[in-house]
């Protein structure tokens, strides 16, 4: 007979899924974790890694079109798009192949399946569509003292708008084309649709990004945001904001689409291409919240600052508790979660330190407040600004467009937050987390010494501008 008890059952493996499982298992739990499709969820199969697949192709591909700028030789440069995929879905297997390696290592059972909860401490898990992996366990009634809702988010459908797989897409038929389009409609500027946008360009494509708000990446800063905006279309690409998409006309092999922009005015695109990302929803239905009186708030589960709803020895991490929808934080949720039901005392999620990345060319990262949110509070602010174009290795780089901007407390000398665009901030803005999450003053990143010469120079730079210390503009 299988085991079907456990401490702890996580329902979602996606990477707040399996962190809360590895963590779990860390602490002693005997913990387990079910599947409907496949380990690693949404981030790791279709999301963020496979599209920085893409992406990573994307850059290459440009940087062989510019190759005289660095005083070299290509010719007749091209891409297959069927190899390009290939490499995508080649990552998201080894991607795939880790998480079950882990779950391994860590001795974390994973049940293959749907699972709903009967009530607080049982769920049964029915068969998946999805065949499962070997050393799995199979669907049937589970209990376990503590339940996790790890399920994860699905795209947001828009009447008018539903994705069709053939010539309205989701990010799923968007990593996966059959073809590669010549112009493409993109409905929504969040980072799903400006991801995309950038990759599409950079490969040829035409590309039109709608947006219904007066703002582009809509979560930015507004200074940084209308600077990514310019380098988008000194590309070529075209954006219309406080636009609206009202209408589409499918065809065999095209879509027209009807444009309001705002102002009662519309205009017609053709293109061969739509892809939706006008965000995406928690997968908060059919797990047996309603029956069991699981508080909801907006469409996503309330959960107090460690992962605990209104019904006892029920949780929920992840896009299923609301925004930032992003992996990192369902991650650090789930630690939370499971630490605070050993008794270890963690602190509960301050939503100000998450940082958000947008893997766009130009990359866009940001922490903390922005300006308009600062000012919003009634906070007398510092704000630092300094250019990549006064960067030694941004210059060497041939990367030299875009700028650090950092905001701090008049009063306290406190980093309220940090905004970049420009070459790899997805990899600095780590930098300006860990000073914000140790309370950080001007004072003491004045202090730090930062390396030359580097692009993390900017950075300093930034804090010394916002205090008239600038150096090297």
């Amino acid at each position: 007979m299988a085991d079907t008890s456990f401490d702890i059952i996580i329902i979602g493996s996606g990477p707040g899924g399996y962190v809360t499982a590895i963590r779990a298992a860390q602490l002693g739990f005997k913990t387990a974790i079910v599947e409907r499709d496949f380990l690693g969820g949404i981030c790791s199969n279709w999301g963020c890694i496979p599209t920085k697949a893409l992406l990573r192709s994307a850059e290459i591909y440009h940087y062989f079109q510019h190759a005289k700028d660095y005083g070299l030789k290509a010719d007749n440069i091209g891409f297959d798009v069927a190899a390009v995929i290939k490499r995508s879905r080649g990552v998201a297997g080894r991607m795939n192949a880790g998480v079950g390696f882990l779950m391994k290592k860590n001795k974390v059972s994973v049940i293959w399946g749907e699972a709903a909860i009967d009530a607080p401490g049982k769920i049964t898990v029915k068969a998946s569509k999805t065949p499962a992996p070997k050393d799995t366990l199979a669907p049937g009634a589970y209990v376990a003292r503590h339940i996790i809702v790890a399920t994860g988010a699905r795209p947001r459908v828009l009447p008018g708008l539903e994705p069709d797989k053939k010539l309205v897409w989701t990010y799923f038929e968007a990593m996966n084309p059959d073809k590669m389009p010549k112009s493409l409609l993109v409905v929504g500027s969040g980072a799903i649709g400006i991801e995309f946008a950038s990759f599409y360009r950079t490969m040829g494509a035409e590309v039109t990004v709608v947006e219904v708000l007066p703002q582009i990446l809509p979560v930015e800063d507004a200074e940084i945001a209308a600077f990514a905006r310019k380098q988008f279309e000194k590309q070529g690409m075209k954006i219309l904001s406080g636009a609206k998409v009202v209408k589409l006309d499918k065809k065999a092999d095209s879509v027209t689409a009807t444009i309001n922009n705002g102002k009662d005015k519309t205009s017609e695109i053709t293109v061969d291409r739509v892809i939706a990302a006008v965000g995406v929803v928690g997968n908060v239905e059919n797990i047996g919240l309603e029956k069991l009186g699981v508080k909801m708030d907006r469409g996503t589960i309330a959960i107090d600052g460690f992962c605990k709803t209104n019904v006892p020895g029920i949780y929920a991490i992840g896009d299923v508790v609301g925004p930032p929808m992003l992996a990192h934080k369902a991650e650090h949720e789930g630690v939370i979660c499971v630490e605070a039901i050993k008794g270890l005392h963690p602190h509960p999620m301050d939503k100000l330190l998450i940082p958000g990345c947008t893997y766009c060319a130009p990359q866009v990262a940001s922490v903390g407040l922005t300006e308009q949110a600062a000012k919003e509070k009634k906070l007398a602010v510092h704000v630092g600004r300094f250019p990549f174009i006064g960067n030694g290795k941004a210059v060497a780089l041939g990367e030299d467009q875009g700028m650090v901007k950092t905001i701090f407390d008049k009063k306290t000398g406190q980093l309220l937050g940090a905004h970049l665009v420009g070459p790899e901030v997805t990899e600095l803005i780590q930098g300006f987390v860990v000073a914000m999450n140790l309370e950080t003053t001007e004072e003491e990143l004045m202090h730090t010494i930062f390396p030359h010469p580097t692009l993390s120079e900017t950075m300093k730079e930034s804090v010394l501008d916002a205090y008239g210390r600038v150096l090297n503009m």
